[in-house]
């Protein structure tokens, strides 16, 4: 064993010494040599590689030990644990125990009587209370919650067996506790005068007025010596694991639950040291193990209502205030892991239980928000204040929730939580503010990106800003009144820099140097970022039936947002010079980007301002909307820091999408626009935002105006204009086809076009795939010729994935909105050419390189075969079969033994949709014959096909990834619902019992865990074409065929599958057969040769 371990020992030596390991512990006997090094080793590895032994002997091989021997075991193993526990490491004392915990798992009550019985003695002999804790804990761990190598049957006996232990156990612990405390309180009964010892319990007294705990939890702390810690700690472990599993009962009493949050103050004194906390630390797991069970019986509510009684007693502590300490300095001296304990137990309380306490009058629910707020802002540590904002986050929803239900005291409901919310709301806002925060928020990273692809400071605002968003809702006019002024504030300031522009030559500065002004400043526009990002996340609250009633308040805020945003643009801000260039410039940016930002968020309030508007406001919102486009108009330039780009083309596009201005084209700043992005000589925007752009332009004149009547939408001159939009920004483009060879350009600039026009046809194909048939009509009739160009240019480009790979994007879009419009001639010459263009080997070659361009394509290519096979009607009906052909005879047989999972997830849909669109293609009957005449009257055609289908779908639940399978079993499911697939006779006939018994050997296998559920409903779904014959033909036949299982226990597998025809009860005999299998499986793989089994 040391030579193993030794670093100087090569791997194959290792692997030597592995095998003779190996194969002395397959020898029958070889526990009796383990035995002995047991007793005579001082050896670590010795001892640990022997218990290793002994665990496989137990766990795998048990049933196969001779009685004699198995008793000796029973009795040597439990003396060898008295005699050595103290002298041998930790590490080997639990393993020990852990395999006497084993072998009462398989023996106990039957042939191990005293197992259990031993268990408390040992925790009730003083000397020896600390090891039978742990053998306690471990019974817990390996009894109540087996791994699979049990049977069913003796699962159930087990949890049943400890069940009528539990009163005794829960018992003995809570004498231990009660013990300790009591006996080291005494000597502690003259405590030194101290701030702590005369509690008062100013807050939640009235919780406590006259209860024995008001005295019990004032009493000052037990010091506790080094063992008696380790005891109690030993203790609460202990029941932390037994909560895990025990129902909430009367069992759990009110002296244990005292017990237990005794030790929970030991988290929240100051006094205490490191590992006395830990005490605290596993008495709050214990009570969150409790309060995490939502099944609260009758008799236990009082006992819920005491433990939350005693919690809030600490949250009081927590958070009180004296000279020597503020609550935050208080939090922060606290252990870590301690408050985030009593985080999750608050969590707990409000998601779990806030219903059941809340309209109890023992409850003081204003009281315990006080305390949650003060705990919640005093927070040591930005996860911490995470972790609590997402309490009041639960919270207001349940409040939103309630006062949803119940509208007819909404007011008096609302008036209980005002005074909370409003405090809540301001400490928030001031929580973002640099200027209250500035020290903790500069803390914040601004430049590393997170999974969810943002910084720590944009979450910390996100987080904050939909609390915001969530009072608001509840009190809309409040919030509005707390937050405008602050946000006017900030933008007097900002609207204020222009005095300070100074201009020389060319270059223009801002005049504001000194180090504390630059400060200022900085903080300033932070604030006013966030303060408009919060103005934009509010805007969901103007519009809908509150338009009319809060009109005033949201036009007050989008004329503010107009007028910063042109103010902005006019001024450059962006543009200037300033003393600290690195700070300073991208805050004017940002502010001028989030005031952009925050108007589009507006602009769903601007398209109902459009439609309710009439006479004087008209003029109102026509200079909104002139102004706003003003604002975004100068700044559509490549010489704009993108950033602000976007934000301007963003805004662009909503006005032209959501608002649909009819007086939008008029303006001459969008003129402007036209010309800029159809000039050729003009420098291109960067590619996103070309895109944005070019779509707010189509918009503008492919987009219905709402508000009027189709004679006045003016279509022919907006076609027209259309037209020639399309023509300038395809123009480099359509050149491509058609120009002589010796004329082309160079083929790296023929794929630039191609690259650079493709992404903005498509992008303005897509914005109107959702609108009326004229948007798509004009549409189209300005792209065909550039659709015509792409589809002659394919061929050329076949052998270039990037640039197929474009224009597959382009034709999908194109059959997913304009299929109609292209009509059935033209999209059948589309498909034709894709078809032959695709061979064997190219499909192969781009299959095989998983995550390329070329997989892509064939990606996009799979796609638009499901929109076409889609399409009713009969126009597409001849590509069926060449499309069939295509999948099972060239897709398929590349992936089907790779695992491709992109390619093979859209073969599998193309597979479905073409069975499901086209279910008469294979099957003549309708639904209706099949029900009036039974399904033996199945017409089919095309059955080669259909077979190869079903195979193909069997095939993949024979495959490891998982996402694949759980697709398919649902397009299975999907097929029976809608078509009936399993009762059609041929399904029915032969396939039908081939399915099941693969999904079977899947569970048997564990493979896909995961699907447990998906994957017996469908098992439960076949079956139930005809129970009769699963039960009485195919049950047997699966288990004459499983291996690894003898005649006897055949018979007791098939006894325990009830013949129940309910869904609950035939799961319950999948799992059990599965289990059992397993188990007997595990067993008889162990036995050693030649045994006879009775």
């Amino acid at each position: 064993m040391t030579e193993f371990f030794h670093s100087c020992t090569t791997n194959e030596r290792k692997r030597e010494i592995e095998e003779l390991l190996n194969n002395f512990a397959q020898q029958t006997g070889a526990w009796r040599h383990c035995l002995f090094f047991l007793s005579h080793t001082q050896n670590e590895y010795v001892m640990m590689y022997s218990l290793t032994v002994f665990e496989n002997l137990v766990n795998r091989m048990w049933i196969g030990v001779a009685s004699q021997d198995k008793m000796e075991i029973r009795s040597c193993l439990p003396k060898l644990l008295l005699t050595q526990h103290k002298s041998v490491p930790y590490f080997i004392r639990n393993k020990l125990c852990k395999v006497i915990v084993d072998i009462g798992r398989q023996d106990w009550p039957m042939f191990y009587h005293d197992f259990f019985t031993n268990t408390l003695q040992l925790i009730q002999t003083p000397a020896l209370a600390s090891l039978g804790l742990i053998m306690l804990k471990t019974t817990s761990e390996e009894l109540a919650c087996p791994r699979e190598d049990l049977s069913v049957a003796r699962k159930d006996e087990l949890r049943k067996l400890l069940m009528e232990q539990v009163p005794t156990v829960l018992g003995l612990l809570t004498g231990i506790l009660e013990t300790y405390w009591d006996k080291h309180s005494i000597t502690a009964s003259t405590p030194p005068p101290s701030p702590t010892s005369g509690e008062s319990l100013e807050l939640l007294g009235s919780l406590f007025q006259g209860s024995q705990y008001s005295k019990l939890l004032c009493q000052p702390m037990a010091s506790l010596d080094s063992d008696s810690h380790q005891l109690c700690c030993l203790v609460l472990e202990c029941l932390a694991h037994l909560f895990s599993w025990i129902p909430l009962s009367t069992s759990i009493t009110p002296t244990l639950l005292a017990s237990i949050f005794h030790f929970a103050r030991f988290g929240c004194d100051l006094r205490t040291k490191a590992e006395r906390a830990r005490l605290g630390v596993l008495a709050m797991t214990c009570v969150n193990e409790l309060v995490s069970k939502n099944c609260v019986p009758m008799d236990f509510e009082e006992y819920l209502l005491r433990m939350f009684q005693q919690t809030f007693f600490l949250l009081q502590r927590l958070t009180r205030e004296n000279n020597a300490h503020t609550v935050k300095t208080r939090l922060q001296e606290l252990d870590e892991s301690y408050l985030e304990k009593f985080t999750d137990f608050l969590r707990l309380f409000v998601s779990v239980h806030l219903r059941r306490i809340e309209s109890s009058p023992q409850f003081p629910i204003v009281e315990f928000l006080a305390l949650l707020f003060k705990y919640t802002f005093n927070q040591p540590t930005h996860e911490g204040y995470f972790a609590c904002l997402d309490i009041w986050s639960i919270f207001l929803d349940y409040l939103t929730t309630k006062i949803k239900s119940r509208l007819a005291d909404r007011e008096s409901v609302l008036n209980r939580y005002k005074d909370a919310l409003v405090l809540l709301l301001r400490e928030v806002l001031n929580r973002i503010q640099f200027r209250y925060n500035q020290a903790q928020l500069e803390e914040l990273d601004d430049e590393t990106l997170d999974d969810d692809q943002q910084t720590e400071w944009q979450k910390y605002l996100r987080q904050s800003l939909e609390v915001v968003a969530k009072v608001m809702e509840l009190l809309p006019s409040h919030a509005f009144t707390t937050l405008f002024p602050v946000l006017q504030e900030n933008l007097d300031v900002y609207m204020g820099l222009q005095q300070f522009i100074v201009t020389t030559g060319t270059s223009r500065r801002l005049n504001i140097s000194a180090e504390n002004d630059c400060r200022r400043l900085h903080c300033s526009l932070r604030d006013l970022s966030s303060q408009l990002q919060a103005v934009g996340r509010l805007a969901e609250h103007f519009i809908g039936e509150i338009f009319a009633a809060r009109f005033n308040d949201a036009l007050a805020v989008v004329e503010r947002l107009v007028e910063v945003t042109c103010y902005g643009s006019q001024t450059s801000l962006y543009d200037l010079e300033t003393a600290v260039p690195s700070v300073l410039k991208p805050d004017l940016i940002d502010v001028h980007a989030q005031a952009l930002a925050a108007l589009q968020a507006y602009s769903h309030w601007l398209a109902q301002f459009y439609s309710e508007v009439h006479g004087q406001s008209q003029s109102q919102f026509i200079n909104l909307i002139t102004s706003a486009i003003d604002a975004c108009s100068p700044l559509i330039t490549a010489k704009v820091p993108e950033k602000l780009l976007l934000s301007a083309c963003h805004l662009m596009v909503s006005l032209t999408s959501t608002v649909r201005p009819v007086f939008l084209v008029t303006l001459p700043a969008v003129r402007n626009i036209f010309n800029l992005i159809t000039d050729n000589q003009a420098r291109r925007l960067p590619q996103e935002a070309h895109m944005l752009v070019c779509r707010a332009l189509s918009n503008t004149l492919l987009l219905p105006w709402p508000n009027l009547p189709e004679s006045e939408q003016q279509w022919q001159s907006r076609s027209s204009n259309h037209a020639s939009l399309l023509a300038a920004l395809t123009r480099e483009y359509r050149i491509l086809r058609g120009t002589a060879p010796e004329r082309r350009r160079p083929a790296g600039d023929r794929t630039q076009d191609l690259l650079q026009t493709l992404p903005v046809l498509r992008d303005i194909v897509d914005s109107i795939s959702g609108e009326s048939t004229k948007s798509r009509q004009i549409c189209y009739q300005s792209l065909q010729e550039s659709v015509q160009v792409s589809l002659s240019l394919f061929p050329v480009f076949i052998q270039q994935p990037d640039v197929t790979d474009e224009m597959l994007a382009f034709f999908l879009t194109l059959f997913q909105a304009l299929r109609v419009q292209m009509g059935v001639a033209f999209t059948g010459q589309i498909i034709h050419t894709f078809l032959s263009m695709f061979t064997r080997e190219q499909l192969a070659a781009s299959i095989l390189q998983e995550g390329s361009a070329g997989c892509r394509v064939v990606q996009k290519f799979l796609k638009i075969l499901q929109v076409v096979v889609q399409e009713p009607g009969q126009a597409f009906k001849p590509f069926l079969p060449s499309i069939l052909s295509l999948c099972m005879e060239q897709v398929y047989p590349v992936v089907a033994e790779r695992s491709s999972p992109d390619v093979k997830a859209e073969m599998f849909e193309l597979l479905y949709q073409i069975l499901h669109q086209n279910w008469r293609y294979f099957f003549k009957t309708s639904v209706l014959t099949t029900v009036q005449k039974g399904a033996s009257e199945d017409v089919m055609e095309n059955e080669a096909q259909f077979t190869a289908a079903m195979q193909a779908f069997g095939q993949s639940f024979l495959q490891s990834d998982i996402h694949i399978f759980k697709q398919n079993v649902s397009y299975l499911e999907s097929l029976n619902s809608k078509h009936k697939l399993y009762h059609r006779k041929l399904f029915r006939t032969s396939m039908l019992f081939h399915f099941i018994n693969v999904l079977l050997q899947v569970l048997l296998h564990k493979s896909h865990d995961l699907l447990q559920e998906e994957i017996t409903l469908a098992i439960y779904n076949m079956a139930s074409v005809d129970f009769d014959t699963f039960y009485s033909a195919f049950m047997p036949e699966f288990l004459n065929g499983c291996q690894g299982v003898d005649t006897n226990q055949r018979a007791v597998l098939a006894r325990n599958f009830k013949l129940e025809r309910d869904l609950p009860s035939f799961t319950q005999s999948v799992q059990r057969l599965v289990n059992d299998l397993r188990y007997y499986r595990l067993c008889n793989s162990s036995l050693p040769t030649g045994t006879i089994k009775l």
